[in-house]
């Protein structure tokens, strides 16, 4: 009897024990550190605990900078053309009539030196360009470099003491997160909205050359472009670039590219004045179950080269139209978009492996990368 009513103590202790420490993670993470990892917090108000992420957005928000741009345009005089040829024929060319466009965006300040990160298309084809500060100060912005491919921009604006945004490891972030996205969506001024990541390495969009897109539902909207995706510690994870929507809204599918790309391309911005990449030189398409059939194979992954551009690093290594490339420095090559970013992540005159299969029969290549022609905007 005494060892059963010992048992019993013990096993409703052990109930007690869990029950309580549900409750303690459940009411009072923060005990726990709970709220250290999540980047959650929280604080009584009449009575009530309110948690939120109120300390992230204070970390992140100052270094979040609303964009105005306005660019100069031709005036179309299509309705008034024949009042126009008779005023030519008078008085000869009349002056070229112009408007102004205005548009608006967001950007990331990553340096005290007054380095920001924000979207090409946000800046592209600008006359003048302000920067709007958190804190009310206004400055004109140059613009330091462009790599359309990415769609990523840097300006810089001449202030003192200016906020600086922490830069996270996108890398890290998981399917499931919670993430924060900082912008000036129709300009109203600068919104916070809250979501999770949806999904990893979004390509095949159709927005970039070069894509490895953060998927979020985190609501962003028409001027949200260039501003930061945050993670609950208020760390950069991404510049906010695109919606998918058929209403012009957001829809709940937002894409952001990765910190860990847009730093690469940044450092080289600021230090050569443009983005750096490799090159082969050649024209590839993609591996259909028709091609295959057609070149006698079967259930592979790859390219297929349908051009080879004379005198190039391609044609100096051997490679030749219908040849069929399966992998790149040993890696697979599953479509054209896994290929361009391999080749382009060679730094050129370093040299590059490529298996290829020719006429049914594996063959290996060596080249020797050259430098990616660059994009005028």
């Amino acid at each position: 009897m005494f060892t059963q009513n010992r048992l019993k103590f013990l096993f409703q202790a052990i109930v007690y024990g869990f029950a309580g420490a549900f409750l303690l993670v459940l009411l009072r993470p923060e005990l726990l550190g709970m709220g250290q990892d999540t980047g959650m917090s929280s604080r009584p108000l009449n009575g009530n605990t309110v948690y939120s992420f109120s300390s992230a957005v204070s970390r992140a928000a100052p270094a979040v900078v609303n964009i105005h741009t306005s660019k100069r345009v031709p005036v179309s005089n299509d309705s008034h053309q024949t009042g126009d040829s008779i005023l030519k024929r008078y008085f000869g060319e009349m002056p070229e009539q112009q408007k102004t466009e205005n548009s608006l965006g967001s950007g990331v300040i990553f340096s005290a030196e007054g380095y920001i990160l924000t979207n090409n298309h946000v800046i592209k084809g600008a006359d003048e360009i302000l920067v709007a500060l958190r804190d009310g100060r206004i400055a004109p912005a140059r613009i330091v470099g462009v790599d359309p491919e990415s769609d990523l921009a840097i300006l810089q604006v001449r202030l003192d003491n200016l906020p600086v945004i922490e830069l996270g490891d996108s890398e890290l972030l998981r399917i499931g997160d919670v993430v924060l996205a900082i912008g000036n969506p129709f300009g109203v001024g600068q919104t916070v909205t809250m979501g999770i990541v949806s999904a990893k390495g979004r390509s095949h969009l159709g927005i970039n050359t070069f894509e490895n897109f953060i998927q979020t539902d985190a609501a962003i909207n028409p001027g949200n472009s260039g501003g930061a995706l945050i993670n609950t510690n208020g760390q950069l994870m991404g510049i906010n670039t695109a919606i998918f929507s058929k209403s012009g809204g957001s829809q709940g599918i937002g894409f952001a590219i990765p910190v860990m790309l847009a730093k690469n391309v940044m450092h080289q911005i600021i230090e050569q004045g443009h983005v750096s990449r490799g090159w082969l030189g050649v024209e590839i398409y993609e591996l259909t179950p028709e091609i295959m059939k057609a070149f006698g194979v079967q259930d592979m992954a790859g390219v297929i080269i349908v051009g080879v551009m004379q005198d190039g690093p391609a044609h100096a290594a051997g490679l030749q139209a219908n040849d069929i490339v399966i992998r790149i420095n040993d890696k697979p090559v599953s479509d054209v978009r896994r290929a361009l970013n391999l080749i382009a992540q060679t730094s050129p005159n370093d040299a590059i492996t490529l298996d290829v299969i020719r006429d049914k029969h594996p063959l290996t290549l060596k080249a020797v990368v050259a430098e990616r022609p660059v994009i005028k905007q």
